[in-house]
């Protein structure tokens, strides 16, 4: 059986979830409080409802408890953020993922409990500075405050070496962890994989050894 999920808030954010979760085929409940937003969304999630999420019988006569996770994508209104995130861990919900504005609202948050925290236009952000900072590097996720995943594209000083000829690891510390090569996904390729020109490598490790291989390696 699929998860159930339950969207609150049908902002941008909010809404890009609910219609990525619908596509996956997941079983989406959308919540808001503007009935347009919950209109447009009627079509697209399992279901779409009208509701003030910071009262709490709203809330248990949409049977909250029984969703899998729960996104609470509230815009600015912090205090109702916060509010139902409160709500949603004292009615027993699995897992809440919470859109935080700021990082007095994370900590607020981290506080009462809410098992993820998230901040789409920071992150993006972090993303959107690395790509313009390194040509080499097509995109980037964060792991942690110190770990990410990078995608770097192999130019000509990587062009014809195998894994272990470039000794990556021990090097930097890093591991390439997949490769693509036009439309092939080579997964945990072997130390004598002999890396071509454009090649995209996805590479894992701390940042500031991904930091360390991007200069030395890429220029």
């Amino acid at each position: 059986m699929g998860k159930e999920f339950a969207v609150i808030g049908l902002g941008r954010f909010g809404g890009s979830i609910c219609r990525a979760l619908s596509e996956e085929g997941m079983e989406v409940m959308a919540i808001d409080t503007d009935e347009d937003k919950v209109n447009e969304f009627a079509n697209i999630a399992s279901h779409a409802v009208v509701g003030d999420t910071t009262d709490e019988t709203v809330l248990k006569s949409l049977g909250i408890r029984n969703f899998d996770h729960v996104i609470v994508a509230i815009g600015d209104n912090i205090q109702a953020s916060i509010l139902t995130t409160l709500i949603l861990k004292e009615l027993g919900v699995k897992h809440i993922t919470v859109k935080a504005q700021n990082d007095y609202h994370e900590k607020v948050l981290s506080k009462i409990g809410a098992d993820r925290i998230v901040h789409p236009e920071r992150d993006m952000g972090k993303r959107i500075a690395h790509n313009i900072i390194s040509n080499n590097v097509l995109d980037y996720l964060e792991l942690s405050d110190e770990h990410s995943i990078v995608e770097i594209v192999a130019n000509e000083k990587l062009n014809g070496h195998s894994i272990i000829d470039l000794d990556i690891r021990a090097k930097y510390g890093i591991n390439i962890v997949a490769m693509k090569r036009d439309k092939d996904i080579i997964v945990s390729p072997q130390a004598n994989e002999i890396i071509k020109k454009n090649d995209i490598l996805i590479v894992i490790g701390a940042d500031t050894d991904i930091n360390r291989f991007e200069k030395r390696l890429l220029g």
